[in-house]
């Protein structure tokens, strides 16, 4: 909110004020900027709301409820350091040039971030200001991402090389000083803090849909996840990891505490390490030990995919492998069929449930992710893009850089990985043979029994009306026969690729994303019910 702040000169430090820039990593704990500011002069710790931001169509009114909680907590850790978190809200680098004018600072401290198109033009925009103005633009890794690749040849290295290193522990810093801020009632031309306490509540995401059952945001939760995973619920994990029944409970569930970064990567890392030789310890091929083993890829993988958005942006708004292109029409989406995906009305049961419940949790586990945007992109044939804009704005964890290329890797607009075609009645049977889940979430259906509750389709007249269901009116018809749609798909996949010579282009896709090595200690041979990370298993 534009409004005012101290008269130049009043309660800080000319030109050595240090802005710390709070974005995707709202924490205090092993973070570079914080400490690097501290150690350079009084520092003044910001987060800017940016309205344009949230209008974007791939932000949710369920990632600002997360941000907001972690925020208020964020300010109470700050506190601990005697410093206070300063929330402006107003469009960059506007707010930057306003408050440099009311406080001149020397410089703005940063982590790095693989966000999307607007977010990347922004940064651009806060650095040209930057260069303008003679502020110091220090912007410091965040992940295992690397600026500015020139190849993926050592990649791996790199990423071990930082989660290796030393955590750094700003609240080690002795004498932190801070920059204090008094309000100037009489100078309009300047910004207003807003109160922590008075963060809007609402207002502010594309997607506006209810998220009851939304993780609550903040460091004290993110611990909390950490400590129970690696002490009980991470047993099963390898096993577990592929049912709705069972992934909530045995996944860590700290993708979207990586995602916003209420704990950093390397501490996840390192702690995870240090129960992993614990286990290994104890019993090397125990359940615990092999579960700790395939974390750790997936902790792995994790930057894999968002160097490949960081590497080539595009990625976002355009086919990975160019020779996809018209493979879809991006002009025009079926609405029947995109309303019927999105309201878990597609007459497939298993599909539904998992729809329903993202829409209800903002989490749902790998497997039925990749199925979702399979059934979006072969089933129903819609291009990947509206799609992926609706899941983005209902994942809590919602990361632009895992997301996009694994939207394209499901739907097969890569060139260089497998098609992943998902039965989804197959998906149903293997995953909640009893019913289950579908019970819970499509109780429409209740009443069926497990003979049926899968394809409620092939039920007779007779036995709909002995149950109390009538298909078109208690729940849809299938909107697709998916056994036919499947079909097509991969016909039409099959003819564009006959038609074309894709070779040169998917070998660019190759050199410029494929992983050159294995992921850290992954074993020589895995059995194949653990599918290799590269197939994109990130169920965190």
């Amino acid at each position: 909110m534009l409004g005012a702040l101290p008269a130049s000169g009043q309660g800080f430090a000319p030109m050595t004020t240090q802005v710390v820039w709070f974005k995707r990593d709202l924490r205090i704990s092993d973070h570079a900027p914080l400490a690097n500011a501290a150690a350079a002069g009084p520092v003044l710790p910001v987060y800017v709301i940016e309205p344009d931001y949230w209008r974007q169509a791939d932000t949710g009114a369920r990632h600002w409820a997360f941000i907001r909680e972690s925020l208020v907590e964020l300010d109470h850790a700050l506190a601990t350091l005697g410093l206070r978190l300063h929330v402006f809200k107003g469009a960059l680098p506007e707010v930057f040039a306003r408050l440099h004018a009311a406080c001149p600072f020397a410089a703005i401290h940063a982590h790095e971030e693989t966000g999307n198109a607007w977010t990347y033009q922004r940064d651009q925009a806060v650095s040209r200001w930057c260069r303008q103005t003679g502020v110091a633009f220090n912007e410091t890794p965040q992940f295992g991402v690397v600026r500015g690749l020139r190849n993926r040849d050592h990649w791996a290295g790199h990423w071990e090389r930082r989660m290796k290193a030393a955590p750094i522990q700003v609240s080690d810093q002795k004498g932190i000083a801070a920059t204090t801020m008094r309000h100037n009632a009489g100078d309009e031309a300047l910004v207003q803090p807003l109160a922590i306490d008075a963060l809007p509540l609402e207002g502010l995401g594309a997607g506006a849909t209810p998220c009851p059952g939304r993780q609550p945001g903040g460091r004290a939760a993110g611990e909390a996840l950490l400590s129970s995973f690696l002490a009980e619920r991470g047993q099963t994990y390898r096993q577990g990891m592929s049912s709705p029944l069972s992934a909530a409970h045995v996944c860590s569930r700290l993708s979207a505490h990586i995602a916003y970064g209420t704990l950093s990567l390397r501490e996840i890392v390192q702690t995870h390490r240090q129960r992993w030789l614990a286990a290994k310890a104890e019993a090397p091929h125990s359940h615990w030990a092999r579960s700790l083993k395939s974390f750790e890829s997936r902790l792995h993988w994790h930057c894999h995919f968002m160097q490949k958005l960081d590497d080539e942006p595009s990625i976002e708004w355009r086919n990975m492998h160019r020779g996809y292109d018209g493979l879809r029409d991006e002009s025009h989406t079926d609405p029947e069929r995109l309303a019927a995906w999105i309201n878990g009305r597609t007459g497939l049961p298993f599909v539904d449930a998992c729809m329903r419940q993202l829409a209800h949790d903002g989490w749902i586990n790998f497997r039925m992710r990749a199925m979702l945007v399979a059934v979006s992109s072969y089933h129903l044939w819609m291009h990947w893009r509206e799609p992926a804009h609706h899941l983005a704005r209902l994942f809590t964890d919602y990361e632009p850089g895992i997301h996009y290329c694994q939207f394209q890797m499901q739907s097969g607009t890569t060139g260089i990985n497998t098609l992943r075609i998902y039965n989804p009645v197959k998906q149903s049977r293997d995953q909640d043979p009893n019913g289950i889940y579908i019970r819970r979430w499509v109780p429409e259906l209740d009443a069926l029994p497990d003979d049926w509750v899968h394809e409620p389709w092939k039920m007779p007249a007779s036995l709909q009306r002995h149950y109390g269901v009538a298909l078109g009116e208690d729940y849809p018809w299938p909107v697709v026969d998916h056994e036919q749609a499947a079909r097509e798909a991969r016909a039409r996949i099959k003819a564009h690729r006959a038609s074309r010579d894709l070779a040169g282009e998917s070998a660019r896709v190759r050199r410029q994303h494929a992983s050159r090595a294995p992921a850290p200690q992954r074993p020589k041979r895995q059995r194949k019910s653990a599918a290799a990370p590269g197939q994109g298993k990130l169920d965190l």
